[in-house]
């Protein structure tokens, strides 16, 4: 039973659509007044952001197509954690490889994240990557499509602020980046 007076009690859970990204997952609640109703979420694998620097200081990007916006998206490697990961660097290091074909001298830890903990349980770990190199090949999943750029941290940046990108997760790999060299 749950202590805390605003939460919610989950009666019974079942899964009611599965592919291989996500689960969809339907719960049965009790609110806190006592209703009974059906609550629908988001279940994936956590994730990983890698904001990746090349020695002279450029950063890393990727133009990717989203078939949900239909568009070609900029913004940074993104994927999800592998049973066979060791650990979160680890899944890191394999998805900037596999996207960019770049490899890292070093990852640090930036952030994590419940990016829309309202829809989803994802988790989003950030790293920020330096002396990234393309000594790997890129190996893209059957399903992707990305072409991998270099920008400046400014131009990024603008971008950001102009509004051409419009990648939630670059936005705030980005943001907290610039939030923490600012004040470190």
């Amino acid at each position: 039973m749950p202590t805390d007076p605003l939460a919610w009690e989950t009666l019974e859970e079942r899964t009611s659509y599965s592919c291989s990204g996500f689960d969809v997952i339907t719960q049965a609640v009790r609110l806190p007044d006592g209703t009974e109703a059906e609550f629908d979420y988001l279940s994936e694998p956590a994730s990983v952001c890698i904001l990746p620097f090349t020695p002279d200081g450029d950063v890393v990007c990727i133009e990717e197509w989203r078939q949900a916006v239909s568009r070609v998206n900029r913004g940074l490697p993104v994927g999800g954690t592998e049973p066979e990961d060791d650990d979160l660097e680890a899944a890191a290091r394999r998805e900037l490889a596999e996207e960019t074909g770049r490899e890292a001298e070093r990852l640090e830890p930036l952030i994590t994240v419940e990016p829309i903990n309202g829809v989803a349980d994802s988790v989003m770990h950030f790293f920020v990557a330096r002396g990234c190199r393309p000594t790997a090949e890129q190996r893209l999943d059957h399903d992707e499509t990305i072409r991998p750029t270099e920008k400046t941290l400014e131009e990024l940046t603008d971008e950001v602020r102009d509004g051409e990108i419009r990648d939630g997760r670059t936005v705030l790999a980005l943001s907290y980046y610039r939030l923490f060299e600012a004040s470190g």
